[in-house]
């Protein structure tokens, strides 16, 4: 058995998955798209953008789609185990752009250097270094 998360957006996914792909977190592995292959799809409005989408990394999995009747991101993050401090400040900074941090970059009361964002697609990250 394997956790792994499922990202639902509205319109913006294909945008949201190129950006997670600049900051180097991995690429699409698999897109399927509404209306494609004889999909029947929910509104003119959906064609075209993404019915599913496979996101892999080097110990990064995640699924993502456009639905018309997405809620927006809530309770939920993604945390990212970061090996050095120089890998976590260029991926914060990355993520972070456009987006809202709420944890500053820091070390943490439990010895971690932690922070967390929010980044322009309202999926909330954070990223967790040991070293």
């Amino acid at each position: 058995m394997r956790l792994a998360n499922y990202l639902f957006f509205t319109t913006q996914c294909e945008a949201a998955l190129a950006f997670y792909t600049e900051c180097g977190l991995g690429r699409i592995t698999t897109l399927m798209r509404h209306g494609d292959h004889g999909i029947p799809i929910a509104s003119e409005v959906m064609r075209g953008k993404v019915l599913h989408a496979r996101f892999e990394g080097s110990g990064i999995l995640f699924f993502a789609s456009d639905n018309h009747d997405a809620e927006p991101m809530r309770g939920s993050s993604h945390i990212l185990i970061m090996d050095d401090r120089v890998g976590t400040d260029r991926l914060f900074e990355k993520l972070a752009d456009g987006g809202c941090v709420t944890t500053p970059l820091a070390v943490q009361p439990w010895g971690s250097y932690y922070g967390k964002v929010t980044d322009r697609f309202g999926v909330q990250w954070m990223l967790d270094c040991l070293s």
